[in-house]
């Protein structure tokens, strides 16, 4: 079993240096036992969805390999903008909301900056699915 995931669950990037949030618009009206917004897997959204994580150490990252260079290759995190163009993976696969499937907390999401986005807190624990 694993939770629904809802808007304010904790977030975590392997390449970010902090725990970030995760934001969910209303607007498919579905919340979470009554709650917060629940997500689904189209909520990947940078700077919509997903907030930065502090500093980013992925060498993969433009920002962080141009300061890094700058400092004679000591590496050198600069701050995280998440680059986040494709869904979240698995889904919920007993679970549609707005047509897709619910965020589970055993999703995770790839950066393009090489970093893997997983969930470490659902939001809330009122609502679980097989």
């Amino acid at each position: 079993m694993s939770l629904l995931v809802c808007s304010g669950a904790g977030t975590q990037c392997t390449m970010g240096l902090a725990p970030a949030t995760l934001m969910v618009l209303p607007l498919s009206g579905v919340s979470s036992g009554g709650g917060p917004p629940a997500a689904h897997i189209g909520d990947h959204l940078p700077l919509v969805n997903m907030l930065p994580f502090g500093l980013c150490r992925s060498p993969a990252n433009p920002v962080v390999a141009a300061a890094t260079a700058a400092a004679s290759g000591t590496l050198t995190p600069m701050p995280c903008i998440p680059n986040t163009p494709a869904p979240w993976s698995p889904g919920a696969t007993t679970v549609l909301l707005g047509g897709q499937p619910a965020l589970s907390q055993a999703s995770q999401l790839s950066c393009l900056w090489a970093g893997t986005i997983s969930i470490t807190n659902a939001g809330q624990t009122n609502t679980s699915v097989p």
